[in-house]
């Protein structure tokens, strides 16, 4: 039974998460039914990344097994006509190889949070981003954001409700730079906990409005403690931009 790779883009809003919910609209259930609709196949769309309520994503990796071998490219366009007019894109398929497995083979996953860092708010991009009025100093939270580098114990950063064994990761990646209006954070790891990323932006956001220090950020992330964390920034900012697999 050929596994498929599916590189998948998609506005977050409509959705109650990626994963699938009795009653509930998602993107994986949205991406089952039009997998059934084009070759009347049951399946499970496993993904790299089970991404929460309005997060969006602009390289999710996900992955279904189908009975017949098609050419990929008739997957990518056929899934696509049955998505129409729901805000999921197939950008590409390939065929997976060996035991590969979207979630189980990934050696690392990027993620991108968008400020839009003005008086006004947006109008075009609303739901896309996280409107601060007030001015940020990227420089002070890109300095700050070097403390979060690392292997650590981030239980501070971690949702009470997250299912992970262990509040230990490894942060590889923690940029922040400003792009005209908008101050753009950027984080990598192997894996995050449940709403960590949300829990670093929102953290760092303080230091950018002058309320917190960089030693601020140190505390919280040493007290292992989820009440030392900062706000934890909304979802509509917040992008799965990419998985890395060996």
């Amino acid at each position: 039974m050929p596994r498929y790779r599916l590189l998948v883009e998609y506005d977050g809003r409509p959705y109650h998460g990626y994963q699938a919910q009795p009653g509930l609209a998602s993107v994986q259930g949205s991406i089952e039914r039009a997998v059934k609709a084009f070759c009347g196949e049951d399946v499970r769309a496993g993904s790299a990344g089970r991404t929460d309520a309005g997060v969006h994503a602009t390289g999710q990796v996900v992955h279904v097994d189908l009975a017949k071998d098609w050419p990929p490219e008739t997957v990518r366009n056929a899934v696509n006509a049955y998505l129409v007019p729901e805000p999921i894109s197939i950008l590409a398929v390939e065929l997976g190889v060996g035991d590969w497995h979207s979630r189980f083979s990934a050696t690392g996953r990027r993620y991108r949070y968008r400020i839009l860092n003005r008086s006004s708010p947006p109008a075009l991009e609303q739901g896309r981003v996280w409107h601060v009025k007030k001015p940020l100093d990227a420089e002070a939270m890109h300095d700050a954001a070097k403390v979060l580098i690392g292997h650590h114990d981030f239980t501070t950063f971690r949702d009470l409700a997250c299912q992970a064994k262990s509040p230990m990761k490894t942060l590889d990646v923690a940029n922040v730079f400003r792009d005209g209006e908008e101050v753009i954070l950027e984080f990598a790891s192997r894996s995050f906990l449940h709403r960590q990323v949300r829990s670093m932006a929102g953290t760092l956001a303080e230091v950018g409005v002058g309320r917190w220090v960089k030693a601020d950020v140190q505390t919280a992330l040493d007290a292992r403690d989820r009440r030392a964390c900062g706000p934890v920034a909304p979802s509509d900012g917040l992008y799965l931009t990419g998985v890395a697999y060996d």
